[in-house]
């Protein structure tokens, strides 16, 4: 009975020394480092998500780039003669035929019966098709807003984030008398030499996934209002590449302009108030020169 009580207290001195383990922790202990981690998590999540955008921006303006560099190819065989780049009337927000001799061939909608929305073809077949590497340029990759209908098709994104200056190119019945009908005080320019300020006058940009249809943007001049919006997936800008191939984002300063990117998200036109025209102004500016 003596050794018996005598290996009990030893037994019970042996687990006091290793419930006292040095380096173990208790749950209190486990709890603070736990609600730690969850801090630092929250105060380093945004540092993150600007990091991402960031990056993303940065993919987004060489894509541009990119596609501003196929444009000049396209001139330069065929006599400095620009790529279609076909339209509708604004004022109805109408569309653009659809033909491969246009630099892209469809129209972006948020349905999901329509293959234009996925179809590779009508990018890669169009005209600046051959001149790009790869379909993955014509998208942004910050662009990842799509219906809850494609959504729930699985679809991970639609195929085009970019547009084209609707001056910069001819854009068929629109332009036929020389100038465009829907900014006809406006020089539409036909070949690349008639451009007379290439580090001042945009190609391409990225759109808003809800004014996008065609591959064609236009900003009436004279209206005051956004027929067409620029995106702001990138901290609030969009990317843009100009006519000498140099490329940058841009970022805006109203509300007006930054408005959410989700389907039907907006009330066309948008009407831009007299204190909120500057983004208007940017855009206009580097759209075309006045007619004399």
């Amino acid at each position: 009975m003596r050794r018996s009580a005598v290996r009990g207290q030893a037994d019970s001195r042996l687990l006091l020394r290793s419930s006292n383990v040095p380096g173990a922790f208790t749950l209190i202990e486990l709890l603070v480092v736990i609600a730690i981690i969850g801090i630092l998590a929250a105060l380093l999540f945004p540092a993150f998500t600007k990091t991402k955008s960031r990056a993303e921006g940065a993919v987004c303006v060489s894509n541009t780039r990119q596609l501003a560099m196929a444009w000049q190819m396209y001139a330069d065989e065929n006599n400095g003669r620009l790529p279609y780049n076909l339209g509708g009337d604004a004022s109805k927000r109408g569309v653009g035929p659809r033909t491969n001799a246009n630099w892209v061939n469809n129209i972006m909608t948020w349905e999901v019966s329509d293959s234009d929305n996925t179809n590779i073809a009508t990018i890669t077949e169009a005209s600046l098709g051959p001149l790009v590497r790869g379909p993955n340029v014509y998208r942004c990759p910050g662009d990842r807003v799509l219906s809850d209908d494609q959504r729930s098709a699985g679809w991970i994104g639609r195929i085009r984030s970019y547009s084209m200056n609707a001056m910069v190119g001819d854009a068929g019945d629109l332009s036929i008398s020389g100038t465009n009908l829907n900014n006809p005080d406006y020089v539409q320019f036909f070949s690349i030499s008639s451009i007379p300020n290439p580090d001042h006058i945009f190609v391409f940009l990225d759109e808003h996934p809800d004014s996008i249809n065609d591959g064609y943007f236009v900003a009436k001049a004279y209206s005051g209002q956004w027929y067409d919006l620029p995106a702001s997936y990138h901290n609030g800008g969009a990317a843009f590449a100009y006519v000498d191939g140099h490329a940058e984002l841009h970022h805006w300063q109203h509300a007006i302009t930054r408005q959410p990117s989700h389907p039907e998200a907006i009330q066309w036109p948008v009407v831009v108030n007299a204190g909120a025209r500057d983004d208007f102004k940017w855009v206009v500016d580097r759209m075309s020169v006045e007619n004399d």
